[in-house]
């Protein structure tokens, strides 16, 4: 795991002795609320979206005319008391006696929106006119196994970097050992702005960097940027295999092949392997009013959260061992979900090695009505399990690109840990 940027670890080194009181979770929400003028309401919301449209007036028509900010005006510190407020616990216990994963995923989704509020706040302008949406998970990568929930969390984190209409977001999560915070976690969020309807894109303020250190750091969001639209480009959905992956794809054939036989068609599962077929599961969730965010669509952190449990609960099956998260990597959210949405969520294992599994998790929304499909997500997760797993085989051509494709994201974070 990397250091912290120094600009934020000279805040967290005074520990828990003389140091401020600390905003929770809750009071995350409250200002998220407060500062789009949400409704608590299910029944007022279409009137609470009726009144931000008359926030469209104070939208900035260039960039240049928004105020930079600098990465210190944009940073939050945010605990999750779980030592100190026993009674929060429950909600975040998992049946092994540790904090689950997908809660932590909510917490950061609502930190990541409110780090870009702060970041694009106009002291003049009670409410904000704009409506800032999580686009992308670019990476969360763990550096502890175990996220004990009798230990007070503290989350931290800033804007390093800014384009025109979105911002990079890197959080923290550290848990409290022995009177220290030690580091759990790193994430790096994008969030995209738009107009008060969230229909067309809405300008941000920009990013002044001040020290060789926060060069770095913006600089390090750029070639982020850059890397993602490379391995868009990249993309099997888009591209040819290389030279290097079209071989294994063979190599997988030919080792498949029933060699009693001379037909392409009879294949023969290698000892210690499962079909690709055999290794996936499906979910459903009903989009209720209870799990809508601030602009009255299903939270993202939500979604994210059932997404992770359905892809732990596939790495569980199939490894018959309790796997624990590596790394969350690439999370796209293609479209919102509707409150009122059918949910349908599909994991499937398509990579494995010696003893971490790749979880990739599709979830599309069904209309009842016109019974079409549309997809709003793609997740992939990382497990290692407590014993060495399976091989997983493909079976089609399809699922060799879905092979690939997991074996690519498993390289590119084995660079990362």
């Amino acid at each position: 795991m990397r250091k912290l940027p120094s600009v934020l670890a000279r805040k967290l080194t005074s520990g828990t002795s003389g140091s401020p009181v600390l905003p929770d979770m809750s009071e995350v929400r409250s200002r998220l609320r407060d500062i789009v003028g949400a409704s608590t309401n299910w029944r007022d919301h279409v009137q609470a979206m009726q009144e931000r449209k008359a926030l469209h007036t104070l939208l900035a028509k260039r960039q240049e005319d928004l105020p930079p900010r600098r990465m210190k005006d944009s940073y939050l510190e945010v605990i999750l008391p779980l030592g100190s407020q026993p009674e929060i616990r429950e909600k975040y216990l998992n049946v092994h006696n540790s904090v689950r994963f997908g809660r932590i995923l909510e917490d950061l989704d609502s930190l990541g929106v409110l780090i870009c509020y702060t970041h694009t706040k106009q002291e003049t302008q009670p409410r904000s006119p704009l409506s800032i949406v999580t686009a992308l998970v670019d990476k969360i990568n763990l550096c502890k196994k175990i996220i004990y929930p009798d230990c007070d969390i503290k989350f931290t984190g800033n804007v390093s970097w800014v384009g025109r209409t979105s911002m990079e977001v890197k959080m923290h999560m550290l848990q409290l050992h022995g009177g220290d915070y030690s580091p759990v976690l790193d994430a790096t969020f994008v969030m995209v702005a738009r107009d008060p309807e969230n229909k067309r894109p809405a300008f941000v303020n920009p990013l002044i960097p001040e020290s060789p250190e926060e060069e770095e750091i913006f600089k390090q969001g750029e070639l982020n940027k850059l890397k993602r639209i490379d391995f868009s480009t990249a993309s099997l959905l888009k591209m040819a295999p290389t030279a290097e992956e079209r071989n294994i794809v063979h190599d997988i054939f030919l080792n498949t092949l029933d060699t009693r036989t001379v037909s392409f068609r009879s294949r023969k599962l290698p000892p210690n392997s499962v079909w690709m077929e055999d290794a996936k599961l499906k979910g459903l969730q009903i989009c209720h009013p209870q799990e809508r965010n601030i602009f009255n669509r299903i939270f993202g952190g939500f979604l994210m959260r059932k997404a992770f449990e359905l892809g732990w609960a596939t790495a569980c099956s199939y490894g018959s061992s309790r796997p624990f998260i590596v790394s969350v990597d690439d999370i796209m959210f293609q479209r919102p979900v509707e409150v009122g949405s059918l949910l349908l969520l599909s994991a499937q294992v398509c990579y494995t090695e010696k003893n971490y599994i790749q979880v990739r998790v599709h979830s599309e929304v069904y209309d009842a009505d016109t019974r079409e499909h549309q997809t709003t997500n793609i997740f992939h997760f990382t497990f290692i399990s407590e014993n060495e797993v399976p091989r997983v085989i493909p079976k089609t051509y399809g699922e060799s690109m879905l092979y690939l494709d997991g074996k690519r994201h498993f390289a590119a974070i084995m660079k990362d840990i």
